[in-house]
Formats: structure tokens, sequence, C-alpha cells
């Protein structure tokens, strides 16, 4: 009986047992009854598909086709089309970020607005390095009696005398790198639409917002600080109680864990509290309360993403600043207790700190603020907000300032409401 296809069960057209709504297996398996259509079964093959062969094309064969390009998830399935890559309007291509997206973004945002993020970066890392670079200028200068006479004592100084310039760097940077945060933060918020920002307007921008990030960074320290307080009074209460060493050391390690683990998890969970901050203009508790929504799904991507920024960063600081730290311990320690000694240890001390810092800086900022967009990209489709913007933007030929509100759930119809309330959709502006 015939399957309607013009071949009957046991012929060459179907092999035996086969459905007759499967295509058949073609091989040229030696023994199968199934071979390719072409020269080798001897049957007529197929009439050839494409456009006309070239003379130089070798007869029985298909036209060169180009193979299919490389997407960011593997290559496509047979026949299907590939999309066309995502918008780049500014730093970063409007879609879920890679990695490389991510640290690339950073590195431009630095290079497409210099002055503004460079020069704030570098004020707010000489701010903090000019106190670190004195004291430590002193410090050095203290120890060179020991190296005149290898069995001197070193000389007795205050505590202020030793630690005071660290301790005065510390609070400096406190200030200065929570209000660079902000800053820079509000820059890239532009600059992802390809827009740049005057270090002025990002202050005037950000200036409301101080208290808010003042206040995340307290909330963070108690968070952190409470439980190694506890950690601490652990160790004293087993002092006090006469436990054995063994007891110590074991409950000591578990501790210690513990707190290690806690403070990455916290850490990761509120890591974008001050973009949500900042570009969406929330208070303390709600820019907390966004971060932790945010990293949910994606905890263990956002803590490797951070914890490597935070060696890469390590690692370009170390770098740019050891030739210069080198250079003025040299002067400290060899200049013979010279105040012309000493101010050129300081400087060389300040320089290389700044330079390793005005740079470190914005990349830390520019990285967290890009996971906070790839988060709301993955999470709430943030991604079609941004691509309908940019191309208004380009039917406009600029960018205008009302991109920031963009990033705002209450104007914007992407993203969860506020207090539970319905988000009051704002379309963008046309002219």
């Amino acid at each position: 009986m015939s399957d309607g296809h013009g071949s009957t069960p046991g012929t060459p057209g179907t092999p035996s047992g086969w459905a007759s709504n499967q295509p058949p297996p073609y091989g040229n398996a030696p023994g199968s009854p199934w071979t390719a259509p072409g020269p080798a079964s001897g049957a007529p093959g197929p009439p050839p598909q494409g456009p006309p062969q070239g003379p130089g094309q070798p007869h029985g064969q298909a036209p060169y086709q180009p193979p299919y390009q490389q997407g960011p998830y593997g290559p496509p399935p047979y026949g299907a089309r590939v999309p066309p890559p995502a918008m780049r309007p500014g730093i970063i291509p409007l879609r879920p970020l890679g990695l490389g997206d991510i640290l690339d973004g950073a590195i431009k945002l630095m290079r497409s607005n210099p002055k503004s993020v460079l020069g704030l970066s570098a004020i707010a890392a000489a701010l903090g390095a000019i106190p670190l670079a004195i004291g430590q200028a002193i410090m050095l200068n203290s120890l060179t009696p020991i190296l005149e006479n290898p069995g001197a004592t070193p000389p007795e100084g205050s505590f202020l005398t030793q630690y005071g310039g660290t301790l005065l760097s510390y609070a400096v940077q406190f200030v200065a790198v929570t209000l660079l945060t902000g800053v820079l933060t509000r820059i890239l918020g532009r600059a992802v639409f390809g827009g740049k920002m005057t270090a002025g307007e990002a202050w005037t921008l950000t200036r409301g917002r101080v208290p808010t990030l003042f206040g995340l960074v307290v909330v963070n320290l108690v968070i952190l600080f409470v439980p190694m307080a506890l950690v601490v009074g652990l160790f004293l209460a087993l002092g006090a109680a006469g436990a054995e060493v063994a007891v110590v050391a074991i409950v000591g390690v578990v501790a210690v864990l513990a707190y290690v683990v806690y403070a990455f998890f916290v850490t990761t969970r509120l890591v974008l509290a001050p973009a949500a901050a900042v570009l969406e203009r929330r208070g303390v508790t709600d820019s907390l309360r966004r971060s932790w929504h945010l990293v949910s799904g994606g905890f263990w991507r956002t803590l490797g993403i951070v914890l490597l920024t935070q060696i890469i960063a390590f690692l370009i600081g170390q770098v740019l600043a050891f030739p210069f730290v080198l250079g003025g311990s040299f002067f400290a320690l060899l200049g013979g207790g010279s105040t012309g000694a000493q101010i050129a240890s300081a400087v060389l001390i300040a320089v290389g700190v700044t330079l390793g810092s005005m740079i470190t800086y914005p990349l830390q900022a520019g990285v967290n603020g890009l996971l906070y967009a790839d988060r709301r990209m993955r999470s709430e489709a943030f991604d079609l907000v941004l691509q309908t913007a940019a191309i208004e933007q380009q039917r406009q030929g600029w960018v205008h300032a009302s991109a920031d509100d963009l990033w705002d759930p209450s104007v914007t119809p992407s993203g969860p409401a506020r207090h539970g309330s319905p988000d009051q959709g704002a379309p963008w502006p046309h002219s």
C-alpha cells in the first residue's frame, strides 16, 4: 500500500518500520539501504539550490556560504536569522551585560568624560592621600637612627604622631569617597545614553542625595561592626572563663568563618543601594530594600564580579603607586632627617597614592553602577525602556537632561512601584 508519498514499505523509498511522517535517516553507512542522493547511490540528486554556480564551483557542491555569526549564547540554530547587535549609544550595549561589558563600560566611563570623572576622582584621592603621606613620611623619618645604629632602640612617639595621619586619611576618605560615589553614579546614568555631564552639573544633581549616601554608609558600618563586636566579646568571655586553648581556637575559627560568610553575604546584597539612592532618588531604608531585591536571583554572579573588581582595583593601585611610594621611602630613610627629605618623601607618596586611587575609585563606582543597570535589565526588562529612549534620542539628535528620569521607577513604567502604589508612567518627551 502506498504511504501517500509514492513509496511502499520494503522498497528503497522508505525503510521497513520507519514512520512515514519522519524524515529518512540519511547516511552512507555500509549496507544501509539509505544513502544521501547523489552519485554514490546512483540516484539522481535533487535540483541545485541557491544561486547559480560560478565557473570555478565544483559540480554537485552547494555554493559557499559564510559561517553563522557567533552570538553571546553560542551559535544560532540551523536556519535561524542572526539578530542585529544591540543598540550602543553610550558606554554599554542596551541589553543584559556580561562581565566584559561591565568592565569595558567602567573604563569607557573614564574615557568618555575624563574631565569630570578623573578630575573629581583626583581631588577625592588627593584629599585622602595627603594626610596619609605626611604620616608615613614622619614615621619613616623616625626610623633613620636605626639605620645609622642598628643597636639603637626606636624612638617612642605618641599615638597621634604614629597613627594620626592614617586615621585622618581614613576619615577624609570616608567623606570624599562617599560623595564621589554619588557624583560618579549620576554621571554614569547619563553616559549610558552617550551624554556628558560637567562636574558642577553632577554635583548639583547629587547634593540632595548626600544625606542618604552617608546614611547608607553608617548603616553598612553598623551591620558589619556589630557582629564583629560580638565575635570579640565571645573571645573575651572565653578568656575570662579560663577555657582551654583548643576550645578557644576551635570556637575562634568557626566564629571568624561565620563572620566572613556573613560579611560577604550582606555586602553583596546591599552593594547596589548607593546606585538606587542616587538614580532612583530613594531613602536609606528603601534603597537597602531595593538593592536586596535586585540582587535576588543573581547573588553569586554579583559576588564574583564585585570580588574580581576589588582584586583588579587593588592590583592597579599597587602597580601605579609602588614606584612613587618606594622613592618616597628612600628619601625618608636616607635623607638624614632633613626637612627637605621629609617634604620630598611626603610629596612622592601622596602622588603615588593619588594616582592609584584616581583610577580605582571610578572603576569600582562604574562597576557597581553597571551591575545595578544589569540587574534591572535582567529582572525588569529595563533594557526595553533604555532602547526606546535611545531611539527617540537618535531621532532628536541629542541627549536631553530628562534622560536622568528614566532610572526612576516612579517616572518610567519599568520597575516596581514605590510603597505599594502603581507607577505613574511618563512617556519620553517628544519634540
